[in-house]
């Protein structure tokens, strides 16, 4: 078990996956130095609840690790991040800092297993490969093994569908990345004609 300081949003970071923040609290700048400082990560949860009087905002129990891959100064003069996700985990208890900084004792949970995409799955895996192909050079630099990883390929296409975040999040929760293809094949139909 350890201990992670906590960002909750609206919004749910996979492993792999990137996401660009911009930090003005104090308590999330104060944050982000001390993880750069000491080369650690934050934990990225879905805010469950959110009281605009300032007081912290629930996460949920399953997050994942961030870590900060780049910084800049945006036009509004606020600092700008770019984090990527890593490991998922499990929050067990959070404590409330006096500046409002959410802390969490957390288990990392298990990687998922490294499983071929069967073949009953494979048009996820294309539907997935055309989409990289026009979204340009970002993606064209991913391996075309990664396309069979049914792991990767879950969580890609769970960034790129247009997906509320509790499917979002329950995608996260899901242990079994064949599972996880399950659900996201089962939700393929609504957006087919998108």
């Amino acid at each position: 078990m350890t201990t992670l300081p906590l960002f909750p949003l609206p919004a749910v970071l996979f492993p792999g996956g990137e996401i660009a923040l911009r930090i003005f609290e104090p308590r999330y700048l104060d944050m982000i130095r001390d993880c750069a400082r000491d080369g650690r990560g934050f934990g990225i949860c879905l805010m469950l609840e959110s009281d605009d009087g300032g007081a912290p905002a629930s996460p949920a129990a399953i997050g994942t690790l961030a870590r900060i891959v780049d910084f800049n100064v945006l036009e509004d003069g606020l600092l700008g991040i770019l984090a990527r996700g890593e490991a998922r985990f499990r929050a067990s208890a959070t404590h409330v800092r006096s500046d409002g900084l959410i802390h969490a004792d957390v288990d990392m949970l298990e990687p998922d297993p490294v499983l071929p995409v069967p073949p009953e799955f494979g048009l996820l895996a294309t539907i997935l490969s055309r989409y990289h192909e026009r979204a340009g050079a970002t993606f064209a630099q991913h391996e075309q093994s990664r396309y069979d990883e049914s792991a990767w390929v879950g969580f890609r296409l769970a960034e790129a569908f247009p997906l509320s975040v509790s499917e979002r999040q329950l995608l996260l929760q899901t242990a079994d990345p064949l599972d996880r293809l399950s659900h996201l094949m089962q939700w393929l139909p609504r957006f087919q004609d998108a």
